[in-house]
């Protein structure tokens, strides 16, 4: 009896899989290969462990870029990362491991919308499927899937929306599942705490904050949506414009851009003041930081371009010749060449300069000194004007000697 009850429990088991292989792929034909999306392609990029020596955090960080900044960013995100644990499951360990670093690192730094779909009991359910017998996972991989599991159960326990990871936890320790213990002293938060203290100088500055009717909330919502876009247009611009081969038309529309989030972000900050709800002061808290984020690439871009921009003048005013060689340049700047032979084009300087010297003779020093021997005349007139000075100097002398 127990042996026909295994059989039929076995067959129900395959044909749940088939269902769901079923369903995935009438997924994928409806949807489209996750793999195609912007983030499916960013997270097939940073799990292939045949491409990486280890993980991509600047990578993995682009993903949450991507889920935070797109309407359709969480759902892709969590189709990709759920067919590629799928697809190396008992056939690549490195590739899984990649994939929950991928996954965890997105629960702990995207938005709530991501946090819904991860934390669903399908979700849930489906990664504790794959450390199942059937997988044969390796107990690493174990490990790191009840981790998660756990750490997502105690972050969000007193959240209803995400109720589905708390009662499969809580469903797996009745059953008597040992989880991994948890180190809480290196367990990075999940959720990106919100900034209590920016909420709190901002408030202590305005007035005190209001509770928004569920029709302004829906328009504030709407109002975040245009300012997400903005975001996402400016980030794509930024990664797009192709370093020193920029147009004026993509400066321009870089300029634009910063401008018009500036003012955004200026918007985002009252409405923290003034809105009450602690939701959406959450929601607002991330837009802020997505602006921040952005901010600081577009501010990364301007200063690599004005440094290359003035080593290019540098590089300018050091090659003075265009190439031409030491003596033309030399002879562009009118200066003699070193033979000792004037120029052939002398400066105004220089001619001035010969214009008030003394006449030079062009002999030979021996000459030259020959030249300026005294005659026999001329000795006589200055023996005789020596003589004449010797006696004028004895005379005062002895009319100074008298008196």
């Amino acid at each position: 009896m127990s042996n026909v009850s295994e059989q039929v429990s076995k067959a129900a088991e395959s044909a749940r899989e088939t269902v769901a292989k079923v369903g995935e792929s009438v997924s994928d034909f409806f949807q489209g290969n996750p793999f195609a999306t912007p983030v499916g392609r960013k997270i097939e990029l940073a799990t292939d462990a045949n491409l990486l020596a280890t993980e991509n955090w600047g990578l993995n960080m682009e993903i949450c870029d991507f889920i935070n900044g797109t309407e359709d960013g969480p759902r892709d995100a969590v189709r990709a990362l759920k067919k590629r644990l799928h697809n190396a499951m008992s056939k690549n360990n490195a590739v899984v491991m990649y994939t929950l670093t991928v996954l965890e690192t997105a629960v702990k730094n995207c938005n709530h919308h991501f946090h819904v779909l991860v934390c669903n009991k399908d979700f849930v359910q489906d990664l504790i499927k794959l450390i199942g017998p059937k997988f044969d996972a390796p107990q690493i991989i174990q490990e790191r899937v009840l981790s998660l599991i756990q750490a997502w159960a105690d972050a969000f326990r007193g959240d209803p929306t995400l109720a589905g990871v708390v009662q499969s936890y809580d469903d797996l320790k009745s059953k008597g599942v040992e989880f991994p213990a948890a180190d809480l002293d290196t367990l990075a938060p999940i959720k990106t705490p919100k900034r209590t203290y920016d909420v709190l100088t901002i408030r202590e500055q305005g007035q005190e904050p209001i509770s928004a009717t569920p029709a302004q909330l829906t328009k504030l919502r709407a109002d975040l949506d245009v300012v997400n876009q903005n975001i996402k247009v400016f980030r794509e611009t930024l990664t797009d414009v192709v370093p020193r081969k920029e147009t004026a038309d993509e400066l321009q529309l870089l300029s634009d851009l910063n401008d018009t989030c500036r003012h955004m972000q200026q918007r985002v900050l009252d409405l923290i003041r003034y809105v009450s709800n602690d939701e959406v002061t959450y929601e607002l808290l991330m837009v802020n930081d997505s602006l921040n984020s952005v901010f600081e690439k577009y501010d990364r871009f301007v200063s690599n371009r004005d440094g290359e921009k003035q080593a290019a003048e540098a590089r300018d005013l050091i090659d003075m010749g265009d190439g031409k060689s030491l003596g033309d340049q030399l002879s562009a700047l009118k200066v003699t060449a070193a033979s000792g032979e004037p120029s052939s084009s002398a400066s105004t300087s220089q001619d001035a300069y010969k214009a008030n010297a003394e006449p030079q003779t062009d002999v030979g020093l021996a000459a030259a000194v020959s030249n300026k021997l005294p005659t026999e005349h001329e000795a006589a007139e200055m023996e005789k004007w020596l003589e004449n000075q010797s006696e004028k100097k004895t005379k005062e002398q002895e009319e100074n000697d008298k008196l």
